[in-house]
């Protein structure tokens, strides 16, 4: 198989047959997820170029329902045999088996495919060759070099990621896309004596060949080295109760990593959302909106369809704090009741889809972010946010990475070694106050589906009060 376009291969006939074959054995459902990567990942350290590392691979994961239980198994070999006897494994691991013809339904036949890659054939030959992806990331560590002070370590990083992935079900689903994701980060180890201050800031981008090539490399080795520059002699924050403003744009981490997985069908499924229950209750202060789409041009999580063939949405989580709805995938809907939204998403052919965000931010709200600063007499700026980790309800402790005390409603000085500590349902109702500077970032989600391409974002947020773990 050269490639996945119906239109240049046998490959229609092919996934008929095999749709064919399940829907005879009695399976309530049969989906075929097919798909061709090519990767790049490029590292430069210092000076030097220390890593690249392509990658290629084709295959196909085969999904098989009965009476809402399901059956999936992923094959690298497309040929008729290969391909026939995943369908095997995955409809034994319902009982069902294909000599069996338990089922006089038919297949009806695909419907004419929706091709949304038709337009994008041309996408990997325009992304940047090794040479320029190499040469913008030693260009980016050398402005490191010129703009910092004190660094140790100079780093740069850039991944290129084209999929080619095609969708066929026996509901006549079949619908083909190209998707292109890039992503660069610059990152920096300041040392002085005892103090250490370590920074970094990564970009991504979907459907934009050029994006590489037109990065402000010099606006962001800037911001870099001027936030290493001030976190690098900050005196430790004394931890406590305190109220603190989130900055905007990976401030949204927190939403995403707290809160938004609870809203994903998968979480119903397994009855770990506290919110499994509460469409249409109050959840959050009414001042909070959340959003979680597919539409936003260019976005890390943007797609124009999800993996199991379905267009993206625009789906509206909470609403002036009452909850709305839950992502869900076919899987969810057809398990929990919840309509399916295009969020469908799998990292490749390895995985079976679940219900996963895409673009999700809390929307803008009318204050002004000096407004929210102005509130609070003694409390915590979180600029720029660090790593963390989540429980399986909504648990979360979240480093910041560039923090600064408010003093009688202006901006202290710098402090480091805060940690924001809360659980999403305590904290949600304290998001008293949104600005009206909502921006995204990009970023990496791993869940039950793999590691996939999202975004993030908020507005500058007040939370009235949160745990600050401090020194």
């Amino acid at each position: 198989m050269v490639g996945l376009d119906p239109q240049r291969s046998p490959i229609q006939a092919q996934l008929e047959h095999l749709l064919t074959e399940g829907r005879r054995a009695g399976a309530d459902l049969v989906e075929v997820f097919l798909e061709r990567t090519d990767h790049i990942g490029v590292l430069v350290e210092q000076d030097r170029i220390t890593s690249v590392s392509p990658s290629f691979s084709m295959g196909a994961g085969i999904r098989v329902f009965k009476g809402g239980r399901d059956g999936f198994v992923s094959t690298d070999d497309l040929g008729d045999v290969g391909l026939l006897k995943a369908l095997d494994q995955a409809l034994a691991m319902l009982g069902l088996e294909r000599s069996a013809l338990a089922s006089s339904e038919g297949f009806e036949g695909l419907q004419p495919l929706r091709d949304f890659g038709a337009v994008k054939h041309d996408w990997l030959q325009r992304s940047p060759d090794l040479r320029t992806s190499t040469d913008r990331l030693l260009e980016g560590t050398a402005l490191l070099e010129r703009l910092g002070q004190h660094l140790e370590v100079r780093r740069g990083s850039y991944a290129r990621d084209w999929q080619e992935v095609l969708v066929a079900a026996s509901d006549g689903t079949f619908a083909r896309d190209i998707r292109l994701h890039q992503s660069s980060g610059l990152s920096v180890l300041a040392a002085d004596g005892d103090h250490r201050a370590s920074i970094g800031r990564r970009y991504g981008s979907s459907d934009r060949p050029d994006d590489l090539r037109e990065w402000d490399l010099e606006a962001s080795a800037a911001e870099v080295c001027q936030s290493a520059a001030t976190m690098l002699r900050a005196d430790y924050v004394d931890g406590g109760q305190m109220p603190v403003v989130l900055a905007n744009r990976f401030g949204g981490v927190i939403f995403h990593e707290a809160c938004g997985h609870l809203l994903e069908t998968t979480q119903v499924e397994r009855g770990t959302t506290p919110f499994a229950d509460k469409v249409g209750e109050l959840i959050a202060h009414p001042a909070v909106t959340a959003i979680d789409e597919g539409l936003s041009a260019g976005a890390f999580g943007s797609l124009s369809m999800d993996d199991e063939g379905m267009e993206a949405q625009r789906t509206v989580l909470i609403e002036n704090g009452v909850l709305q709805r839950f992502l869900s995938d076919r899987a969810g809907e057809m398990r929990t009741g919840h309509a399916r939204t295009g969020s469908g998403r799998r990292q490749n052919h390895g995985f079976a889809a679940a219900s996963r965000m895409r673009n999700t931010y809390i929307a803008a709200g009318p204050h002004k972010p000096e407004d929210l600063i102005a509130s609070i007499d003694q409390g915590l700026y979180c600029k720029s946010m660090g790593g963390g980790s989540v429980g399986p309800t909504g648990q979360f402790n979240f480093s910041v990475e560039e923090g600064y005390l408010i003093e009688n409603g202006k901006l202290g000085k710098p402090v480091k070694g805060a940690t924001l500590i809360g659980e999403a349902k305590e904290v949600m109702p304290r998001i008293s106050m949104c600005a009206d500077d909502l921006d995204l970032a990009a970023g990496f989600c791993g869940s039950v589906s793999g590691s996939i391409f999202v975004t993030v974002g908020q507005p500058h947020v007040k939370v009235e009060s949160i745990t600050v773990g401090g020194r």
